[in-house]
C-alpha cells in the first residue's frame, strides 16, 4: 500500500524544506506545520497515512503530535541525540519509528519504504476481517440467523459451504469463521479457483518439484502446504476442472497430498471452506462439479441472501461504507438524505453488497455536498413495485441469466468486460453462457 498524504511538523524552516522537497520528489502529497499546535490543529480537520514530527517544538511536542494522531496514522520521531530515550519511549507509545537528526535523504526513504511495506502487510493482514465486519452488519432476521451460528460453526472442524449470489459476501463470512476459530493465529488461505488457469491450478494447490514440468524452475509451495494448521479457503469452487476433482478429493479427505513431480506424501492439518454462487444441484446434474466432493465439503452449509432479499441490511450497510470510504479517501464525513436513502432501498442490488459498497466509494471520490441526495447516486435503474412482484416470481436461475445477458449486450459482447463488471472470472461467464445455451466463440 502506497502512503499518499503525509503531514510534517518542525520549528525548522530548513528541515521542513528538506523534507518537503525530498517527499515531493516521491511523489508524496505534503502538508507542513511549523509547531505541534499547527499540526494537532491539522490533524483535526484532515487525515493522513504518516505524520512526520519534532519531538521537541513550542507550545505542543512530538508527543502530543502522536497523541493526536494515534490510530488515524502512522507517526515518525525525529529526535536529537540527546533525546533518543524519549523517541524510543515513544514507541512504547504507538510511535511507528523514529529518525536522529541530522539524518540522511537515504535515511528519510527507508523509513517511507519500511512504512509503505507495514500498511502493505497490515493491509493484507486486515483484509478479509474488515469485510467480514461490513457484512456482519446485520438487521434482517435471514442474516442475524446466519450471524447466530457463526460462532458455533467456528468453533468446530467441520469443512463449510458458502453459498450465493456473486457480491453477497460469501469470502468475509468465510474469514470470519477463521478468524473466530481456534486456528485464527495460523494462515488463512485463498484460491480463487476461478481466476486461476487450469493447466496451473494443479500446481497451485499441492506445489511442484523443480523441473516437474517445463518453466518449473525451482520447487514451488502450494497452498495447501502453506495453510497448513490454518483455514483453506477455496473459492468459487465448483471452477476447478473435472479432472482435478478426484485428486482434490482425496487430498481432502486424507489430508495428504504430492507435490506435482514429487513422491513423498505430505501430511497437513486443515480446516476446508468453499464458496460457489452456483445452483449446486443443477452443477452436479450437469457433471461440472462430483457430488461426493460435494458432500465432502458441505458438511456445514450457509446459504447467505442476496440483498434485495435483506433490505433491512442496506441503510446499515451505506453507512458504514461511507463512513470507510470517507477515512480511506481523507474526506469530511458525509451523510445520507432521506431521498438518497430511499433510492438505495428501492434499488434491485444485482451486484449485491460489493456494487453497494462500489456505489458509495464512486460518489465519495466525486466529492458532492456533506449531504448525498439521490441524483449523487448513480444506479443503473430504480425498481417499481410492479417490477419487485416481477422479481418475487422469477426464479434466481432466471434473474441470473436475465442479468448476465442484459450486461453483455450492454458492453457488446465484451466478455472480459462484462464478466468484470458482475465481479466474476471470464471461465464462469464462459460456464454460465454454456448454461443458457449461448456460447459463441470469443
Amino acid at each position: 500500500m502506497m502512503i499518499e498524504k503525509i503531514l510534517i511538523a518542525d520549528d525548522e524552516p530548513l528541515m521542513l524544506r528538506f523534507m518537503n522537497d525530498l517527499l515531493k520528489r516521491h511523489g508524496k502529497e505534503v502538508v507542513l506545520a511549523q509547531d505541534g499546535k499547527e499540526a494537532i490543529h491539522i490533524l483535526e480537520k484532515e487525515s493522513f497515512d504518516l505524520v512526520i514530527t519534532d519531538m521537541k517544538m513550542p507550545h505542543k511536542d512530538g508527543l502530543d503530535v502522536l497523541k493526536a494522531a494515534q490510530g488515524n496514522a502512522l507517526v515518525v520521531l525525529a529526535t536529537a541525540h540527546g533525546t533518543i530515550e524519549s523517541a524510543v519511549e515513544a514507541m512504547k507509545l504507538g510511535a511507528f519509528h523514529y529518525l536522529i537528526k541530522p539524518f540522511s535523504p537515504e535515511a528519510l526513504e527507508g523509513i517511507l519504504e519500511k512504512a509503505e511495506e507495514h500498511l502493505r502487510l497490515v493491509k493484507e493482514n486486515t483484509f478479509y476481517r474488515d469485510g467480514a465486519k461490513s457484512n456482519l452488519i446485520a438487521e434482517s432476521p435471514s442474516m442475524k440467523r446466519i450471524l447466530q451460528d457463526l460462532d458455533k460453526i467456528a468453533k468446530a472442524h467441520a469443512s463449510v459451504f458458502i453459498t450465493g449470489e456473486s457480491g453477497t459476501g460469501k469470502e468475509v463470512i468465510a474469514a470470519a469463521i477463521h478468524e473466530k476459530s481456534s486456528r485464527s493465529t495460523y494462515p488463512f488461505i485463498k484460491v480463487n479457483c476461478a481466476a486461476i488457469p487450469e493447466t496451473l491450478l494443479e500446481s497451485e494447490f499441492f506445489g511442484h518439484e523443480k523441473g516437474s514440468f517445463t518453466g518449473a524452475h525451482t520447487r514451488k509451495t502450494g497452498r495447501f502446504e502453506l495453510a497448513d494448521r490454518g483455514t483453506l479457503l477455496l473459492d468459487e469452487v465448483t471452477e476447478i476442472p473435472l479432472s482435478l476433482q478426484p485428486k482434490l478429493l482425496r487430498a481432502i479427505q486424507e489430508q495428504e497430498f504430492e507435490r506435482v513431480g514429487g513422491t513423498r506424501p505430505i501430511k497437513v492439518n486443515l480446516r476446508f471452506l468453499a464458496t460457489s454462487n452456483r445452483n449446486m444441484q443443477e452443477a452436479i446434474e450437469s457433471k461440472i462439479f462430483r457430488e461426493d466432493l460435494y458432500y465432502r465439503l458441505n458438511v456445514v452449509p450457509i446459504q447467505i441472501p442476496p440483498l434485495r432479499e435483506r433490505r433491512e441490511d442496506i441503510a446499515p450497510l451505506a453507512k458504514y461504507f461511507l463512513e470507510k470510504f470517507c477515512r480511506e479517501n481523507h474526506k469530511p464525513l458525509k451523510h445520507l438524505g432521506e431521498d438518497a436513502l430511499k433510492k438505495l432501498l428501492d434499488y434491485s442490488w444485482p451486484g449485491n453488497v460489493r456494487e453497494l459498497a462500489n456505489i458509495i466509494e464512486r460518489t465519495v471520490v466525486l466529492d458532492f455536498d456533506p449531504e448525498i441526495h439521490a441524483n449523487h447516486l448513480y444506479l443503473d435503474s430504480t425498481i417499481s413495485p410492479s417490477a419487485k412482484e416481477s422479481l418475487k416470481a422469477m426464479t434466481l436461475h432466471e434473474m441470473e441469466k436475465r442479468l448476465i445477458l442484459k450486461t453483455l449486450e450492454e458492453n457488446h459482447q465484451n466478455r472480459t468486460r462484462t464478466a468484470d463488471i458482475l465481479g466474476i472470472s471470464v471461465r464462469t461467464l464462459r460456464n454460465k453462457l454454456h448454461e443458457y445455451g449461448d456460447s459463441p466463440d470469443d
